[in-house]
């Protein structure tokens, strides 16, 4: 059986926890990260040295980065719905996947752990208002690509794009800060929590 190493509060645990869902794959997870066992553990940093969750173990294959784990799964499972065959297809899906994981996540750390985490760290005005415009002007990008396709990240069929990207409009929507109306993302984020509990979870 798969194991999913990493507490189910972390964005990019809840990704692989959402993919394997989808595939309808059984999995035991470990509680690990901040609030639970260490990840600077000796054991962790075995399988990950970067200290990160989460780690996916499958018999004698560890993984790490949680995009790289789902795009795994759905491969393994032959989910051409969810990660196409076709290379401009497939292109297009892991576009966004790279886009979330890079351009959009950096853009709300910031904000994220002075506003949610309470950082001590994270508390200047200025850096705040900086990431707070920062992260509104990704999801802006996210926005235009919505009115697109009238649906789903790729157009009009659910995607693994969709697991990644949905999970951090959650986020976005949660975070207590001001946002401007986007009215496509908050329709999207409608249609991802009455598709899936796992949106929700």
């Amino acid at each position: 059986m798969l194991k999913i190493l990493g507490k189910a509060a972390s964005i990019n645990v809840h990704k692989v926890i959402w993919t394997c869902d989808e595939l309808n794959l059984p999995f035991e997870r470990e509680d690990w990260g901040a609030g639970f066992r260490a990840t600077d553990d000796p054991a962790f940093l075995r399988l990950n040295p970067n200290a990160m969750v989460p780690v996916l173990i499958d018999d004698d294959l560890v993984l790490w980065e949680s995009n790289t784990i789902c795009r795994y799964l759905c491969a393994s499972a032959g989910r051409d719905d969810l990660l196409p065959g076709h290379p401009r297809a497939r292109a297009e899906v892991e576009k966004w996947m790279d886009w979330q994981m890079g351009e959009l996540n950096n853009s709300w750390r910031y904000a994220f752990m002075s506003l949610v985490r309470h950082s001590p760290a994270h508390q200047d005005p200025a850096q705040l208002a900086a990431g707070i415009a920062g992260w509104n002007r990704m999801m802006g990008v996210l926005e235009q690509q919505l009115q697109k396709t009238g649906a789903h990240v790729c157009g009009e069929h659910f995607t693994l794009a969709d697991i990644v990207l949905g999970l951090s409009v959650k986020r976005w929507l949660k975070t207590p800060m001001q946002r401007p109306a986007y009215p496509a993302i908050a329709a999207y984020g409608a249609l991802l929590a009455e598709k899936t509990a796992a949106f929700n979870g």
